[in-house]
Formats: structure tokens, C-alpha cells, sequence
């Protein structure tokens, strides 16, 4: 029997945490094994194959040279926990997924900026947060994310107030919304590595946001 990859997936280490159990989810259906990792969950030691950093609070602004006076809702043990593991990938070359934060992380440690607070510029776009695909994003018809994806645009949901701004070395932005705000990054290179603003987790049940899952499981190689 083929071995079942094995994803880590960061998150909060809250008991009710319902980005975990869907992503979880959509990584089983898929046929892989999922091992959450955060504050609160070690990792169990075996060998991971891939690597997903999840959604949740914004990230602290000395991490991307923001305002440190501006109010925002941190968790500055998470963000530690996730560039160490962020860094680890991109140093193993271990495929990673970035969603919504997870995306703005990867794109900070690679020395991008963020805007830190994106709910002002919005205009076309709405403010009000939803599990449901309500936004329109076009990507990049030669990125890699519309190949996975089968698709030149997308519906998404939306969760976030952060988002990227200057795109980290080797990083490439290849998704807009309707408000000009990225909503999707990937390597430059062709490397394993990329980041979606919204949460595919939620939107498993489209194919299109299934593939994303499909894809990071596919990176992996044989004998990791």
C-alpha cells in the first residue's frame, strides 16, 4: 500500500477551531494524513511531506516594518512557531501552502511587506467577512495557480484585513481582487511554494479549491 503523505497544518490551538477540522478534512479526502502543529500540539516527529500554514490573526508588525503602535489582534508565540516551520520548508525544500495569513507569513519572512490594515482602500470589494465565495479574483492566466485551479478567475470567500503589499524575494504576485488587492503569490522559480489570501478549506466542496490541496499532496516526493 502507497504510503499517505503527511501534511502539518498550523493554525490557532483553540479546541474550537473549524479551519482545522476542514482542512483536515479536505487533506483525508484526498488521501493524505493530516498532524496539526501549534503552540499547544508538538509535532509527533515523523517526517512531514508537505506543509500548510493556515489562517488566523494578524501578524505582528515588526515581523514586515509596520506601525507597532497601531491596534491589532497578534499572537506573537503562533508567529514565532510558524517562521521557524516556514523557514525549515523553504530550507527542505518542503511544499507549502500558504492561506490568508499563512500566505502573508511566508511572504514576510521572505522580506515582503504587508498592508496592515486593507479595510479603508477597499471599494468594490466588501468588508464584511464571509465563508462564502463572494469575491471575484482574476489570476494570472500563465501562473501556476490558475493551471492548478483550471480557471483564469475564481470566487472566494473572505477573512482577512492584512494583505501583501511588496512581494518577498523569489515571489510573485499572480491574483487580484476587484480592489486591485492580492489575493494570490507564488515562487518565481517553480518551487513548491505558494499562498492564496482566501481559505480554500472552507470552499473544499469546488473542485477548483480542492485542486490547491490536491496540488501541495502531488509535490510530494516519492521517499521524503
Amino acid at each position: 500500500m502507497a504510503k499517505r503523505p503527511r501534511v502539518g497544518v498550523t493554525g490557532n490551538a483553540r479546541r474550537w477551531a473549524p479551519s482545522w477540522w476542514c482542512t483536515s478534512f479536505a487533506l483525508r479526502l484526498i488521501g493524505a494524513t493530516p498532524e496539526r502543529i501549534t503552540v499547544e500540539h508538538s509535532p509527533s516527529g515523523h517526517p512531514l511531506d508537505a506543509l500548510i500554514i493556515g489562517g488566523g490573526n494578524d501578524i505582528a508588525p515588526e515581523h514586515y516594518g509596520g506601525d507597532i503602535n497601531a491596534k491589532s489582534k497578534t499572537d506573537p508565540e503562533r508567529d514565532a512557531l510558524e517562521i521557524q516551520w516556514i523557514k525549515k520548508a523553504l530550507d527542505q525544500g518542503i511544499p507549502l501552502l500558504g492561506i490568508c495569513r499563512g500566505a502573508q507569513l511566508i511572504n514576510s519572512v521572505l522580506g515582503g511587506s504587508l498592508f496592515q490594515d486593507i479595510r479603508d482602500t477597499r471599494v468594490h470589494t466588501r468588508n464584511r467577512p464571509s465563508l462564502l465565495p463572494t469575491k471575484h479574483v482574476t489570476l494570472d492566466p500563465e501562473s501556476g495557480i490558475a493551471g492548478i485551479c483550471k480557471r483564469g478567475a475564481l470566487w472566494v470567500n473572505s477573512l482577512h484585513s492584512q494583505a501583501v503589499n511588496r512581494p518577498g524575494e523569489g515571489l510573485k504576485v499572480v491574483g487580484r481582487d476587484r480592489d486591485n488587492i492580492v489575493q494570490a503569490i507564488e515562487s518565481t522559480t517553480g518551487a513548491p511554494v505558494k499562498g492564496v489570501q482566501w481559505h480554500p478549506e472552507y470552499l473544499f466542496y469546488l473542485p477548483s479549491q480542492l485542486a490547491l490541496f490536491r496540488w501541495l499532496v502531488s509535490c510530494v516526493k516519492v521517499g521524503r
